[in-house]
């Protein structure tokens, strides 16, 4: 387990043991970015299933989930309603704003949050939460305004990768793989 997590610094986990909420942007996060559309303007979006796996293991460990996403798309909104996400906006051009207004609702603090993005959109929130991460292909200037980036790529387990970090550094994952490992006697 602990390879999985060698590029961690001490200063990620620290972040890490105290989040209480995680929120994502979904385009070049949960998927790779690209849209789908065919020729009635269908949208078609392609997710990876071991993202939305793990929501059900935060949500169980006390974290509340969410999505906050600058494009409205139905797609998406059935994504997050099926992962049972604790809440998701659609169409937000001021993620920052959206973010204060939600806090202002929950009893959780910026140094609480983690927030996923990988483009000029997400710098708002990623400038104020106690854990910013972007996917390893984000756009490359808004690396430098966040804690952590991902091994993987938007769309190939980046929500999966911090959500992992999160439940291990608060000592869930192990008991999590114990018990989902234990065979029937």
């Amino acid at each position: 387990m602990q390879a999985y997590f060698s590029s961690v610094s001490e200063e990620i986990w620290e972040k890490a043991k105290g989040i209480k909420l995680l929120i994502t942007d979904i385009d070049g996060v949960m998927t790779d970015g690209g849209i789908i559309y065919d020729d009635r303007g269908l949208e078609f979006k392609k997710y990876n299933v071991k993202d939305g796996l793990i929501v059900q293991h935060l949500r169980r460990g006390g974290i509340l989930v969410g999505a906050i996403t600058g494009r409205e798309s139905q797609v998406v909104i059935n994504r997050c309603e099926e992962l049972k996400f604790d809440f998701h906006y659609h169409g937000v051009k001021d993620k920052g704003r959206k973010l204060q207004d939600l806090l202002e609702t929950m009893e959780i603090d910026l140094d609480n949050v983690a927030y996923i993005g990988d483009d000029l959109i997400d710098l708002p929130i990623l400038s104020q939460v106690g854990l910013a991460v972007a996917p390893s292909d984000a756009v490359p200037y808004v690396k430098p305004f966040v804690h952590w980036v991902t091994t993987s790529k938007g769309g190939e387990g980046v929500f999966r990768e911090v959500a992992d970090l999160i439940l291990h550094a608060k000592g869930l994952l192990i008991p999590i793989i114990e018990n989902l490992s234990k065979k029937e006697a």
